[in-house]
């Protein structure tokens, strides 16, 4: 009993230190450029202004990504995550997410015509959204990420394909651990939460997220779901 008192707290203090200084980066940040912003002791040129706006911008969606993915896996942990099933197209949900992510214009999608799934469509866009950020971080610069979706026998498969640096196969499973970075690098990347959390949310409704080799060298995250086929007698009832 002791030793597992010590280990939980052990990782309490150890995501108090990740999230406190995950919280005051972007925070400190936004102080700084408003400060800037609101000063009469300078006056900005007009490029100077947006640059200041943008890191205000940008360090605002690191505060709700970081945010979101700490309410997420506390939804999770408790098992208060309630999906809400649907039958919708894989295809155009894909093609909203990607026009939400931080930088849609690396953004590639490749589909094969409607891929219906039975899934629910919020949760979804939060696991594809957390896989496509992390491709984003990983993939050199100028590089495509691309967003494949298809349907491979009984199961609608949604692919982020990324030409990064790739990792280990050994590594594969241990990246969805919270508190996991690539290399366990400090890379002010966030507190490590991104797969975890895009993980527990796809099982929550019934879908899996692997990881695999890109060939020709990069990381490939599928996301397996079912199609409407797949759904019980009561599941069919039910459909609106």
């Amino acid at each position: 009993a002791a030793t597992s008192l010590a280990a939980d707290n052990k990782a309490r203090q150890a995501l108090l230190s990740a999230v406190s200084h995950d919280l005051r980066t972007p925070l400190a940040a936004v102080k700084a450029a408003v400060t800037s912003l609101r000063s009469d002791e300078v006056e900005f040129s007009d490029d100077d202004q947006a640059e200041l706006l943008e890191a205000i911008e940008e360090s605002t969606d690191r505060l709700d990504a970081l945010v979101g993915n700490l309410l997420d896996l506390s939804r999770l942990e408790t098992g208060t995550m309630r999906p809400h099933r649907i039958v919708f197209d894989a295809v155009a949900a894909a093609r909203a997410t990607m026009a939400s992510v931080s930088n849609p214009a690396r953004v590639t999608l490749w589909e094969q015509g409607e891929c219906l799934t039975y899934a629910d469509p919020g949760l979804l866009d939060r696991v594809l959204a957390n896989l496509l950020e992390n491709a984003l971080r990983h993939a050199p610069r100028g590089t495509a990420v691309v967003v494949n979706v298809a349907r491979v026998g009984q199961r609608i498969q949604v692919r982020v394909i990324d030409s990064g640096p790739g990792i280990p196969r050994s590594e594969h499973d241990r990246v969805f651990q919270p508190f996991q970075r690539q290399g366990d690098a400090p890379a002010g990347d966030g507190v490590g939460l991104g797969l975890a959390v895009a993980r527990g949310l796809a099982e929550s409704m019934g879908a899996t997220v692997t990881a695999d080799d890109t060939p020709g060298g990069g990381l490939t995250m599928t996301i397996d779901l079912p199609t409407d086929v797949t759904r019980t007698g009561s599941d069919r009832a039910a459909r609106p």
